[in-house]
């Protein structure tokens, strides 16, 4: 809408932040699952403050758009305007453009133990219900609950497995398996995270 409101969604709304550092297969199982858990997905790309990035915001933002439009489900959005270092700015941009909308912020199993030690963790988790994503190679253990129900968190874990894939991993050995191959002609392109190579280059070569 022109004044950056939305309609409250029929039911939750899902909120999926990444570093898409590039997005991976990992990005991609878990964005298909979560349209067939919640009616709305919003999705954005941010600057981590704990991470150094390989590529620059607005290209990483261009990356995971791209991947939005080939997933191609009208209830999965590219929302880049509530992109924020911080959960709690990105919650209170939510909050404004689904009013009266539940929030469910979304993170990998990953980032559990994190989670208390971000700014302004309680107000972080009292604004929405924490949905975790279990993902391959990182295991949910009970003492990492704990702290965030003693926070004041509404904590789900969702019944979903996310493949053990890792942008870290792809930025140190470029592997185009681990990538989704919608987002192959623009990581060549643009020469991102040493995938310009001839060699890596050649199978998208037309005979």
């Amino acid at each position: 809408m022109s004044n950056g409101v939305d309609k409250a969604a029929e039911g939750p709304v899902a909120l999926f932040g990444t570093s898409a550092d590039p997005p991976t297969r990992g990005h991609l199982a878990l964005l298909e699952g979560l349209v067939q858990l919640y009616p709305q997905v919003a999705t954005w790309a941010s600057d981590n403050p704990q991470k150094l990035h390989g590529a620059p915001l607005e290209q990483r933002s261009t990356l995971l758009g791209e991947l939005v439009a080939a997933i191609g489900d009208p209830r999965l959005s590219h929302r880049q305007e509530l992109s924020s270092p911080w959960a709690i700015t990105t919650l209170e941009r939510a909050a404004a453009r689904w009013p009266g909308s539940e929030l469910v912020f979304v993170v990998g199993s990953d980032l559990a133990a994190q989670i208390p030690s971000w700014k302004q963790a309680e107000a972080v988790l009292k604004a929405c219900v924490l949905a975790i994503a279990p993902r391959a190679g990182w295991p949910l253990q009970p003492k990492q609950l704990e702290p965030l129900t003693q926070l004041g968190g509404r904590v789900v874990i969702l019944p979903l497995q996310v493949p053990a894939t890792a942008s870290s991993a792809v930025r140190q050995t470029p592997d185009l398996a681990q990538l989704p191959a919608a987002l192959l002609p623009l990581l060549l392109k643009h020469n991102l995270y040493g995938l310009g190579k001839p060699s890596l280059s050649q199978p998208l070569k037309r005979p």
